[in-house]
């Protein structure tokens, strides 16, 4: 066999002779690869910091003559073989640059690979309280978590105050004989708290004193819905219309908008304020646009549900998304993009929606579920978005749950049931290495100063 020497290598002189046979490493352009360490060498070209590579079977001599052979000329003056300059021309992004990126992505990914793998549903409540004579009605608004940690609670007659992080139990408000709270809602600053009434009353009141600031008149029918946007609160009524109310001036309705055909009970102001949601028992959901609500024009206005949509939630993440959910004859959460006008998602939960919460933390969404003749009656479904397949499911509550309100950092989910409670679930954030146990505040209607048992 005939043995070439490695600096006579030639494509020319190999296929001269295809009849000869040889042992070679590679040709003069295709060294193989199976004898070069390409990691290393990608590490020693794309690495930020020169760090001086030494191969063992070379000496120190050897290493310094080839070092000045190559870093010195003839006259000992230092020099560079090879410059390479970009372009200033050039609008493509340097190598670096998109390895970067990659590893970024892959970072994202493998954080991703890594909250998946945690990610779990409570087998229980981390808490239970008692919720007598809450008032079993879908249409109903009558649960809102404030920025304060506070959770506000309408039951019966009356309404309170729950602290979360000290179990303190307030009574914010009692109203007359025959009426009833039917939607509340903390202002963003969560030093007050709207409270709707079945016989039109609207209120606010302050969180801290529990006294009566003001009341806010123009509904002739029951307010089932109510939201603030600033220093606006928006109140809808079974009176077909919508009211927004500027709380600092004495005139407060700055404008009535009657579109809605049904009772308006959903209103969702979108985080940016600048977008309202408000949802019909006429199956109908109406898009606004904040600045132009005095000419009631609407945005859109979609159909797509065939029950009334009281469920309604902006996703938290983009802005321009939002979830709607409808009722027991409908049973759809369905997906809309505002920016199109179009419904992007839709999925049959083939059970009544009561309520719909965003995860923060993860791209998830939670539903709570009321009358079917489907598995999903009375449970709770955390789906992940944006396929939409459900993750997992709770039933807990042995009627069907009216409502579910999210604390403030987004790592626990409170549901209303018809069952007269209502149950803390710690699941939109990490894994605890903390037992909570289940606890219950006692006899609260013996205490006057205690809605919850």
């Amino acid at each position: 066999m005939l043995k070439l020497q490695s600096d006579r290598y030639s494509p020319t002189r190999i296929l001269s002779d295809p009849a000869t046979q040889y042992d070679f490493p590679g040709d003069r352009f295709i060294p193989n690869r199976s004898l070069m360490d390409l990691d290393q060498a990608r590490s020693l070209l794309t690495s930020r910091i020169n760090k001086a590579y030494h191969n063992p079977g070379f000496s120190e001599l050897y290493r310094q003559r080839l070092e000045e052979k190559l870093t010195l000329d003839s006259e000992g003056r230092p020099f560079r073989m090879l410059v390479f300059r970009g372009s200033p021309k050039s609008s493509r992004k340097s190598i670096r640059l998109i390895d970067e990126t990659r590893r970024e992505e892959e970072e994202a990914l493998d954080n991703c690979k890594k909250d998946n793998q945690f990610r779990y549903l409570p087998k229980k409540e981390s808490r239970i309280l008692d919720a007598p004579n809450i008032i079993n009605d879908y249409y109903l608004n009558i649960m809102d978590w404030g920025r304060n940690n506070i959770l506000a609670i309408a039951l019966g007659s009356e309404t309170f105050l729950w602290n979360s992080e000290n179990g303190r139990v307030q009574k914010l408000l009692q109203v007359g004989a025959g009426d009833y709270p039917t939607s509340v809602a903390w202002s963003g600053d969560a030093k007050k708290v709207a409270v709707g009434c079945m016989h039109s009353k609207l209120q606010l009141w302050d969180a801290e004193t529990s006294k009566l600031i003001r009341s806010l008149k123009g509904h002739n029918g029951r307010i089932a819905a109510t939201g603030w946007n600033g220093h606006i609160l928006t109140s809808g009524s079974r009176d077909k219309s919508i009211i927004n109310h500027d709380v600092r001036a004495s005139n407060n309705m700055i404008s009535r908008i009657q579109v809605h055909t049904e009772e308006v009970c959903g209103l969702r102001w979108s985080r940016t304020g600048n977008i309202l949601a408000s949802g019909g028992n006429e199956n109908l959901i109406y898009i606004w646009e904040s600045s132009k609500m005095s000419s009631s024009k609407f945005l859109f206005r979609f159909n797509d549900h065939t029950a009334a949509v009281k469920a309604l939630a902006w996703c938290p993440y983009q802005f321009d998304i939002l979830a709607s959910g409808g009722g027991t004859a409908d049973g759809c959460i369905k997906i809309w993009n505002i920016q199109r006008g179009i419904c992007i998602k839709s999925i049959d939960t083939k059970a009544q929606i009561c309520g719909l919460e965003w995860n923060r933390h993860h791209k998830e969404i939670m539903s709570g579920h009321g009358f079917s003749g489907s598995e999903n009656q009375n449970m709770l479904c955390l789906w992940r978005y944006p396929s939409m397949t459900k993750a997992g499911e709770i039933k807990s509550h042995a009627s069907r749950v009216l409502q579910l309100s999210q604390s403030p950092d987004g790592l626990t989910v409170v549901s209303a049931g018809a069952d007269e409670t209502l149950r803390f679930w710690e699941i939109f954030g990490p894994p605890s290495n903390e037992n909570f146990p289940i606890s219950e505040l006692n006899s609260l209607l013996s205490l006057k100063t205690s809605p919850l048992r």
